[in-house]
């Protein structure tokens, strides 16, 4: 399940929509809902509340105004490794090579 400070994608009729982030989450009166306070990710900032079951919380498609919807949780992508490591190489070779020029030595010409 999503939980506070994750970042989700909203889908509205099955098209991704808008980032937002999962500010709180909150227990509704009736067990299994929830107050769920979304920061959303656009200009300008905003947030609104929805009260979601755990369920819609966790990726179910639920519907608002009769238009289907869908949070999905983002996941970071893992860091490719040795590309890293590769560009490291690539950069010490370049900074190797690399000759510094004087601001101080040109004006003097």
């Amino acid at each position: 399940m999503a939980t506070e400070k994750d970042i989700v994608l909203i889908h509205f009729e099955g098209n991704p929509l808008v980032f937002a982030r999962i500010e709180s989450i909150l227990p509704d009166a009736k067990p299994n809902w929830y107050h769920v306070k979304l920061l959303m990710l656009q200009v300008p900032l905003q947030t609104v509340t929805w009260i979601l079951k755990d369920l819609y919380i966790d990726g179910e498609i639920f519907t608002m105004d009769g238009k289907s919807m869908r949070l999905e949780k983002i996941e970071a992508p893992p860091e490719p490794r040795a590309d890293l490591e590769n560009d490291k190489a690539a950069n010490t070779e370049k900074e190797s090579a690399a000759r510094i020029i004087s601001f101080s030595d040109l004006k003097k010409d």
